[in-house]
């Protein structure tokens, strides 16, 4: 009896041992055990390559100087009765800003002029004598000598009012420095003499110091490599010349340029150029630093993308399209420019595909992607590195 049990159980072990082992074939060919499972789609945000008329600019730093500025000095010496301007004040070319005490020159304008008057007295006498010698002359009653000698006197007298006249106007020069003017229109700066003080002309700081900003003046420099395309498109017409704050949000200004200057600062290897803005908003100052851009040219029908979507690499610049097929493919591009945010691509791409702007940090060639769309893109926190505009 305990053999056949024996028996039985050595028969079963080889039955389950078969069985175990016909299962394990056959999970070796089932077609679910070799199935690989597809990567799940990667999110991204997308944006088509668009087409447009983009500006091509230069780009420097300047610094606003004023048109013109003057130091507001007198001319003589006095005690100042009146200041007829304030601090920060708008004045047009010709505006009283000060007057001088003039009562002393008004005094040596009445000396000078008295004298003159006296001289003109004599030369009338003399005169009125010369005409009777001569009368005398001509009947024989008189000499020669004494006509010559009175006309002598005449000449003489004639050179005395005409010195006269000259003094009584140079006093009148004089008396007109009494009145300090503004030479220039502008805006006046801090005072730096009170009502009541003695000025003199060899003061340093002089009265008040004008500056015109409306229009203003910037210069900035750009490199010396970029003076050949500035002077081919200086001899086409004016090139306009835009100014921005230096964190580039702000408009402040629109003009011209002026002037290239006539050498090449050879420390820097670096052309400086100089810009006229009209400056009716005065939103330039002197002093200040702006970002400048040179406008160059407008490239028709540029294509522009995110500057966003644009990545570096060791082999330089590329961004990810999207193919028909819902799938990332590397390519590599060439930029011109980014400005504002927005790339110009000059090769690498065509119109109206489709590239990622978010969410490349996950992509490789071949991925699979999923747009995101509305909500959920401006929900998505993809991680991306998200590449600035370059200034």
């Amino acid at each position: 009896m305990k053999q056949k049990i024996i028996v039985t159980t050595a028969i079963l072990t080889v039955v389950l041992a078969g069985g175990g082992f016909l299962y394990f074939k056959r999970s070796q060919h089932s077609p679910q055990a070799t199935a690989v499972e597809p990567s799940p789609a990667v999110p991204v945000i997308a944006a088509a390559v668009t087409s447009k008329n983009v500006p091509i600019y230069l780009r420097g730093i300047g610094t606003v100087i004023a048109y013109n500025t003057d130091i507001v000095r007198s001319q003589i010496q006095g005690q100042l009765t009146q200041i007829t301007f304030t601090e920060g004040q708008t004045v047009k070319a010709g505006d009283l800003l000060a007057q001088i005490d003039p009562r002393p020159y008004q005094a040596q304008i009445e000396q000078l002029t008295a004298n003159r008057d006296r001289d003109q007295a004599q030369l009338t006498n003399a005169l009125a004598n010369l005409g009777r010698y001569n009368q005398l002359l001509a009947k024989g009653d008189a000499t020669q000598q004494l006509s010559d000698t009175q006309q002598a006197q005449v000449a003489q007298l004639q050179n005395a009012v005409k010195a006269d006249e000259a003094l009584v106007e140079q006093a009148n020069v004089q008396l007109s420095y009494t009145r300090l003017t503004s030479p220039i229109p502008g805006i006046t700066g801090v005072r730096q003499i009170d009502v009541g003080n003695i000025i003199h002309p060899t003061d340093p700081n002089g009265l008040v110091v004008v500056t015109q900003i409306e229009p203003i003046s910037l210069i900035f420099t750009l490199p010396q490599s970029d003076l050949p395309q500035i002077q081919e498109r200086m001899a086409k017409g004016a090139l306009t010349v835009l100014a921005y704050s230096q964190d580039n949000k702000m408009k402040l200004g629109e003009g011209k340029l002026t002037l290239v200057n006539n050498q090449i600062v050879q420390t820097t290897g670096s052309i400086q150029l100089k810009a006229e803005f009209p400056n009716t908003t005065h939103r330039l100052w002197p002093g200040q630093l702006v970002n400048v851009r040179l406008l160059l040219d407008t490239r028709k029908d540029g294509l522009t993308i995110a500057a966003s979507a644009v990545q570096q690499g060791p082999n330089g610049a590329y961004v990810y399209a999207i193919t028909p097929q819902g799938t990332a493919e590397l390519r590599t591009v060439t930029v011109a420019q980014i400005s504002e945010g927005q790339a110009l691509i000059d090769s690498g791409l065509r119109a109206n595909e489709t590239v990622v702007v978010d969410g490349q940090y996950r992509l490789q060639q071949g991925s699979r992607v999923r747009e995101l769309h509305g909500k959920a893109a401006q929900e998505a926190d993809l991680q991306s590195a998200v590449q600035e505009a370059i200034p």
